[in-house]
């Protein structure tokens, strides 16, 4: 899932100082050595394989890794045989030298996970929150969760925190803290971080959150759609091809992967899956139309009808099939979550259903990994992204 360009600091440059520039204004062969060290793992990958992989120079790839050692985030993981000559010395990426929060801002909860570089959640806090009580109170929540996030895997205290000790009207970051990243029901404005009229929430039309949670919380800021996230975050842990997340929670929507790549849209609005309207006349949505497959889901789930809400799901998912051929369907959310096997097993009768009538095979479904933390996890990749020279912020 490659960016255009190179890495940069992820988001706009927020106030605050600390570490939040350290991964900034690598170059894009330093972003391609930093990506395959930290699909090595442990085990660590030579700089000659390295220079196999990316293309570079060995003498290009021995100064980036030179760099790399220097600047912390890589480190020497032993030596391994090999097939004429001196054994090769390996290199593996440090994970704790750089991190990035997420933060998923749903209708009634607000999640914040502390990642890695790897990814790897090291700490996690939720609280209940509600999206309609306005922005000081959200904003506020937004903070005290991320505030309260466990930060020992930052190697400080336990009841640490990834903001660090804060005065008044200052934030001190941790060192290694590379922004955050917020993910929240759309429409959107990815690119600029302003939210549009928010499904269920039109009080939130035009408000710049980027740049108002930046000043608040004294770091670099990304604001996304939390479907668009999710969809990162799967295609960063090794889901490949082009896929649609579908995420059924407190709405509906879809996250859309197409050649690798997270698919915006040219206004960065794509993916406003549930507000497909699939029955003229039928009950209001809260998107003022009638008839969106979120309004029959979410009834039928109320009604306590999973096989129906599964029903009108697949329905959805075949119209997104046979309009971009995608190779897999991952559902997502919490209540899918509740009942994996009732949607799995009823919006994959729909795609077969469908593949027969048109003589194509059908595309298989499955649960996403990473259940409810998804979301927090896509997230924060908004903010690690730009460091592999992966899409994301």
């Amino acid at each position: 899932m490659r960016g255009a360009g190179g890495p940069g600091t992820p988001g706009p440059a927020g106030p605050g100082g600390g570490g939040v520039n350290l991964l900034a204004l690598r170059s894009h062969n330093a972003a391609l050595v930093l990506d395959l060290l930290r699909a090595a793992g442990d085990e660590g990958i030579s700089r000659l394989e390295l220079a196999e992989r990316t293309g570079l120079t060995p003498q290009a790839v021995s100064k980036i890794t030179a760099r790399l050692r220097e600047d912390g985030l890589a480190a020497e993981a032993g030596r391994r045989a090999s097939t004429g000559g001196k054994p090769r010395t390996v290199l593996r990426l440090v994970p704790e030298a750089g991190h990035a929060v997420g933060v998923h801002l749903d209708r009634d909860e607000v999640r914040a996970v502390l990642v890695d570089l790897r990814g790897t959640v090291v700490g996690e806090r939720r609280a209940a929150l509600d999206l309609g009580a306005g922005a000081e109170a959200v904003l506020g929540a937004v903070r005290e969760t991320v505030t309260g996030v466990p930060a020992a895997g930052m190697g400080g205290e336990g009841n640490a925190s990834p903001l660090g000790p804060a005065r008044p009207g200052q934030a001190r970051p941790d060192p290694t803290l590379l922004g955050v990243g917020v993910a929240l029901p759309g429409p959107l404005d990815h690119s600029r971080g302003v939210l549009h009229r928010v499904t269920g929430f039109p009080e939130w039309d035009g408000f710049p959150l980027r740049e108002v949670l930046a000043e608040r919380l004294g770091v670099p800021v990304v604001v996304d759609k939390d479907t668009n996230a999710a969809a990162l975050g799967l295609a960063a842990g090794g889901q490949g091809g082009s896929f649609a997340y579908l995420h059924l929670g407190t709405g509906l929507g879809a996250g859309l992967v197409i050649g690798g790549s997270v698919h915006r849209g040219a206004r960065t609005g794509a993916g406003e899956f549930g507000h497909q309207v699939i029955q003229l006349d039928g009950p209001n949505c809260t998107c003022g139309n009638r008839g969106c497959v979120e309004a029959l889901c979410l009834g039928a789930v109320e009604r306590g009808d999973l096989r129906e809400a599964a029903r009108v799901l697949g329905a959805g998912a075949a119209n997104l099939v046979g309009l971009l051929d995608i190779d897999v369907v991952l559902l997502g959310g919490r209540t899918v979550a509740a009942a994996p096997e009732t949607f799995t097993d009823g919006v994959g009768a729909v795609l077969e259903a469908w593949a027969r009538r048109t003589g194509q095979d059908a595309v298989p479904v499955r649960v996403a990994a990473g259940g409810g933390g998804a979301v927090a996890v896509g997230a924060a990749e908004l903010v690690l992204g730009p460091v592999f020279g992966r899409g994301g912020g």
